[in-house]
């Protein structure tokens, strides 16, 4: 289990970041053998991601709900996001035709992703009596007196990282 950091703390990354979710939706559970090797096909790409920094994955997070899986993703840039999702020789281009050739469009099996641009100094996040998470996995974990106690002022302490 994740160590416990007491007290209020903060995440610190230079730079833009993009987050990107990316989920499955099981709508016919039954179809095990259509929406499990969907379900699979994620280990191999975060495996090669957690081996390759250089492609850009800053931090991953996996939730898993009733209806499947969701995965929260920090990455350097969207460049590097789509360069990973495009490249034949790593593991997402042939988990994605091989989806398209099981499932395809029949609604058996559902997956959909978000991508969002974040520039520097327009994000804040705050953790209180939290294991090191979130952004701060993804960059830094710092104490909250080191870019300001208030909400505005740790978005404005990363706007002036952005300036500078």
């Amino acid at each position: 289990m994740a160590r416990v950091v007491p007290g209020r703390t903060t995440a610190d990354l230079d730079g833009d970041i993009v987050v990107f979710l990316i989920g499955m939706r099981i709508n016919k559970w039954w179809k095990l053998h259509l929406w499990l090797p969907v379900a699979r096909a994620m280990t191999p790409m975060l495996r090669t991601l957690h081996q390759r920094p250089d492609l850009g994955l800053l931090g991953v997070h996996t939730w898993i709900g009733p209806r499947g899986p969701l995965l929260v993703q920090y990455w350097r840039s969207v460049e590097q996001l789509e360069a990973f999702a495009r490249d034949a020789s790593l593991p997402h281009h042939p988990a994605w035709r091989a989806f398209n050739r099981r499932v395809g469009t029949n609604g058996d099996v559902g997956i959909w992703h978000e991508t969002y641009v974040v520039r520097a100094g327009a994000w804040e996040v705050l953790y209180a009596n939290m294991p090191r998470t979130g952004l701060a996995a993804a960059g830094r974990h710092v104490p909250v007196a080191a870019k300001g106690e208030a909400a505005a002022e740790r978005r404005a302490a990363g706007a002036v990282r952005r300036a500078g």
